[in-house]
């Protein structure tokens, strides 16, 4: 069985690469989340390939609805998949069951969002969908802060505002974000600015959204403190440079600290 994963357009029919239409016309079946919406793009490009349904409710008979085939194309509503969507399952199980996958670079509201926020780019980490409430969602806000580096969420138009509402708690009214709205659509709009301001813009939000956080900077760790604890824990000279290192600490900070408390 040879499963490719086919990334198809967020919103303009234009950001379709040459060799995606290349294989959604060679495979066997087009298996997709919605026949309709994967329906009228290959209608646009006059593509007679017949399609299948596999969404999140039926992907685990994969291996059954797709049998008769041994060519196969995956597309999801929008962007590549496997990213918040069925496609990370059926990757999972087609590898399982020895399959042969394959998934094509191709459209994806990440990357346009992340770039043309004009926030730091080198160091970035994608949370995808956030939990929808509770201690879970609270504690992924937490670590995303932590983390000290520009963060990419998706989030729909009816919880825009409460989580931006949450995000503000942690990182503050003043930090800096941009909200990505309907990327490569008729109606798209990129705003900068704070989360204060993104709340006060978006009072009515309409369309899908990507949220790009600014890193969050660190306070700089309690670097006694930290080798007192690891050197309790039995590290002692070039182990403890680098598990001070590792931590945060500059290193000729860790040097310094390993020295003293090998000297204490």
């Amino acid at each position: 069985m040879r499963l490719v994963l086919v990334p198809t357009p967020i919103g303009n029919l234009e950001d379709i690469t040459l060799r995606a239409l290349r294989v959604l016309k060679e495979v066997e079946v087009v298996a997709c989340e919605d026949t309709r919406r994967t329906g009228l793009l290959l209608k646009h490009y006059g593509i007679p390939t017949p399609t299948l349904r596999l969404d999140q409710h039926t992907v685990g008979r994969a291996r059954e609805l797709l049998a008769p085939y041994r060519y196969v194309a995956y597309a999801t509503d929008a962007g590549t998949p496997g990213i918040s969507d069925p496609g990370a399952e059926l990757v999972r199980l087609a590898l399982e069951w020895g399959w042969r996958v394959e998934a094509l670079p191709g459209p994806t509201a990440l990357i346009p969002a992340l770039v043309a926020s004009g926030l730091p780019t080198h160091r970035f980490t994608f949370e995808g969908f956030l939990p929808k409430g509770g201690r879970e969602r609270r504690e992924r806000i937490l670590a995303l802060a932590r983390e000290g580096r520009t963060a990419v969420l998706y989030e729909s138009p009816h919880r825009l505002r409460k989580t931006l509402e949450d995000l503000l708690e942690v990182y503050g009214p003043d930090h800096p974000v941009a909200v990505a709205r309907e990327l490569s659509k008729l109606h798209e709009e990129i705003f900068r600015g704070s989360l204060r301001e993104a709340l006060e813009h978006f009072q009515e939000p309409r369309g899908e959204f990507v949220l790009v956080l600014g890193p969050k900077a660190l306070e700089a760790p309690n670097g006694e403190a930290l080798a007192r604890r690891l050197k309790e824990e039995g590290l002692s000279g070039r182990a403890l440079v680098r598990a001070l290192v590792a931590l945060g600490l500059p290193r000729n900070e860790a040097y310094r600290l390993a020295l003293e408390e090998e000297e204490g």
